[in-house]
């Protein structure tokens, strides 16, 4: 069997202007579509939330702790897929994890637990050479009472002197658009190359996680 992969069809300039600009047309429609979201999202009511106590390399840490000096905090829950098995999809938005002083310079912290046991965060984390600060749920109804469950889960949280209260959580392809990788993959030819994916016939796919 063949490796070649199939090609887009080949126009001229002019015919490649034209489809560019039908497509300009429906990308500055999702834009502004996405501007009024998140116009809406900075609407939202805020909820309060409970007092957590997570373990970290540095010793307990509080849910307020991870704020840092920082008014707000982004806070991912890392799925805990066992003993010596890390989640791929996790990994994944790991490692693209970037600019944490960018962040913190617009006042917003960034941390990640996860109710793996600490040593086994530790360790993965040192494998991995990441910085990203991290602390484990493990023991504790985190999870449970983010909705996040056995699974993966981005919330936002702002505080108000020590009160500290939700404004926002994204899981699934919420969070799934939030990384750098997909994003650039979405306007490659052959984007993520997922067996998902509405593509043309003979574009080269896969198992999501195969």
């Amino acid at each position: 069997m063949s490796d070649q992969k199939a090609l887009p069809p080949v126009v001229s300039a002019e015919e490649w202007e034209k489809a560019r600009a039908e497509l300009l047309t429906a990308e500055k429609a999702a834009t502004r579509a996405e501007d009024r979201l998140a116009a809406q999202r900075r609407r939202l009511p805020m909820v309060q939330f409970g007092e957590y106590t997570f373990a970290s390399t540095d010793g307990p840490v509080t849910l307020l702790d991870l704020f840092g000096d920082q008014q707000q905090l982004a806070l991912y829950q890392f799925m805990h897929s066992g003993p010596d098995h890390f989640c791929p999809g996790c990994t994944f938005f790991t490692k693209q994890v970037t600019d944490l002083d960018g962040l913190s310079s617009n006042g917003v912290a960034w941390a990640t637990v996860s109710d793996m046991p600490l040593d086994q965060m530790a360790g993965y984390w040192k494998r991995m050479g990441w910085t990203v600060p991290f602390a484990s749920s493990a023991g504790t109804t985190f999870s449970a009472d983010c909705g996040a469950g056995g699974g993966f889960l981005l919330n936002l949280f702002l505080r108000d002197g020590d009160t500290v209260y939700r404004t926002y959580s994204t899981g699934q392809r919420g969070v799934d658009r939030l990384l750098f990788g997909n994003t650039i993959l979405d306007l490659a030819p052959y984007g993520r190359q997922e067996d998902w994916e509405d593509s043309p016939a003979g574009w080269p796919q896969h198992p999501t996680y195969g």
